[in-house]
């Protein structure tokens, strides 16, 4: 059921952008006919076709959640989707700002005024203010931090000194504390007076008169238990908790271990100073995925689908650089066996075979490390032993694959000792592959970068470079 409401989700969201599409096609199709025509009140009938049009698109755009007029927004040419943005009500500008990816945010803020900035700013609470405030110019934090009120000027200071990986830069402080000596009854009574609940509040903290936690009551028990009983009966007292300074990649592990809706907050004195929502971990995780993945295909930062061509060229150029001069290596590597290519030009052939199944192979297992390393799962007792079987695997694969090419290479060109040198090459280079994917990401993860970034192209520049030099080395010595 689940699957089928996430299937039907998506659909509607791009049965949106489809129809979102159409209405502007037709708008500026009717208005490129319009000027083609030699009529009477030539800009009244222009003026009433887009006013249509753009009745009928503020409409649809209104209709949807501001996560879908993200996604629409995403999906837009720089000129439509300030249209689009244009159209959005005022006081939707905030959700939705903080519903689009960072690269297309920046283009949308840049279409804004200070005051629609600050007045989009100010609609949001406080954790997703935090999130907002460093994609915002100066002067507008400075006038927005000043328009806060006390409490929430504190609130959106102590978010934005912690590190954004940190739970502190992901805390909500939208939470409901009761005390441990009340009754179930009382508590109800309480609940009933608020009115309503902070979102995805599954659970109640305990606190003392200090704000020290001393337990969580999930709601069900409060639901199901005797209203004469007192909260201190019925608590968790030792729940799941973190601090701001935790690791927010700890916390959104603990969150999938322990099916985490909410969780609390607390400073080093165990007094309660927020809380980590389900919602939160989820976007921090996408959002991490989603770096990994730009990492691991060399760019720099998330790239705007429709940004200018110099911009999306900029921020592509490190890698290929990097890649650029890797490849200058592996060419020298070649170059200097060029005597040997040409003696025997079956060598050439066969080669990228050799250095393609260890890149393949590297990257597997540098894919395997990168994922232990982001879920913790690698520590100091068990690294030799998955160095030991990742070795192992290589010198099977090596001996099979090794074996099956170097048959291949044999019926190919008549030569068994050319086969001999293929299928021993595949061996060695496997195990360089394995060597490679093992330690790429760990050197990386032990500078304190994120493994992900540069693994891909470190152990592919280093399984090309060996693969030529190993399978050339061996025919120079064997074959020539």
């Amino acid at each position: 059921m689940d699957d089928l409401n996430q299937e039907s989700g998506q659909e509607h969201v791009e049965d949106s952008l489809r129809q979102v599409v159409e209405i502007i096609a037709r708008q500026k199709l009717v208005e490129s006919l319009v000027h083609k025509q030699d009529m009477p009140r030539h800009e009244l009938v222009e003026a009433l076709v887009h006013k249509q049009n753009i009745a009928e698109l503020r409409k649809k755009l209104d209709e949807l959640h501001p996560a879908d007029v993200a996604y629409i927004l995403e999906a837009l040419p720089i000129d439509d989707r300030i249209l689009v943005w244009d159209l959005v009500k005022a006081e939707r500008d905030g959700e939705i700002l903080i519903e689009v990816s960072d690269a297309v945010r920046e283009s949308l803020i840049a279409t804004m005024d200070n005051r629609e900035l600050l007045a989009a700013a100010g609609s949001l609470d406080t954790d997703e203010i935090a999130d907002l405030a460093p994609d915002l110019p100066k002067d507008v934090v400075q006038e927005l931090m000043k328009s806060l009120d006390e409490q929430k000027r504190a609130q959106v200071e102590s978010s934005l000194s912690y590190d954004e990986d940190s739970v502190g830069a992901l805390m909500d402080y939208d939470f409901v504390t009761i005390r441990a000596d009340v009754t179930i009854e009382t508590t109800l009574r309480y609940l009933r007076m608020l009115g309503d609940l902070p979102t995805h509040t599954d659970k109640l903290f305990v606190v003392d008169n200090s704000k020290r936690l001393i337990g969580v009551l999930p709601l069900k028990r409060l639901l199901v238990h005797d209203p004469e009983a007192h909260i201190a009966a019925i608590m968790i007292d030792e729940p799941v908790a973190f601090h701001p300074s935790d690791r927010a990649s700890d916390a959104a592990q603990a969150f999938e271990r322990y099916d985490l809706v909410t969780a609390p907050i607390l400073d080093p004195q165990d007094r309660l100073v927020g809380r980590l929502t389900v919602d939160v971990v989820l976007d921090y995780i996408r959002a991490e995925a989603q770096e990994d993945m730009l990492s691991m295909a060399g760019l720099r930062e998330e790239e705007d689908l429709f940004s200018t061509v110099w911009k999306a060229a900029k921020n592509r150029w490190t890698w290929l650089a990097i890649n650029l001069c890797t490849a200058l290596v592996a060419s020298r590597v070649v170059g200097a066996f060029e005597g040997s290519i040409t003696q025997l030009a079956a060598l050439a052939a066969l080669m990228p075979i050799v250095a393609g199944m260890g890149g393949n192979s590297g990257n597997q297992t540098s894919t395997l490390m990168v994922r232990g390393l982001a879920l913790g799962l690698i520590n100091k007792e068990n690294a030799r032993r998955l160095l030991g079987k990742e070795l192992s695997i290589a010198l099977l694969n090596g001996a099979v694959w090794g074996g099956v090419m170097g048959v291949v290479a044999f019926l190919l060109y008549r030569n068994v000792a050319l086969g001999g040198v293929m299928a021993a090459a595949m061996l060695l280079n496997q195990v360089v592959a394995a060597l490679a994917g093992y330690f790429a990401p760990a050197v990386i993860d032990r500078f304190g970068r994120d493994p992900a970034f540069g693994s891909a192209v470190l152990t592919t520049f280093i399984t090309d470079s060996m693969g030529f030099f190993i399978f050339l080395g061996l025919a120079t010595v064997v074959l020539l």
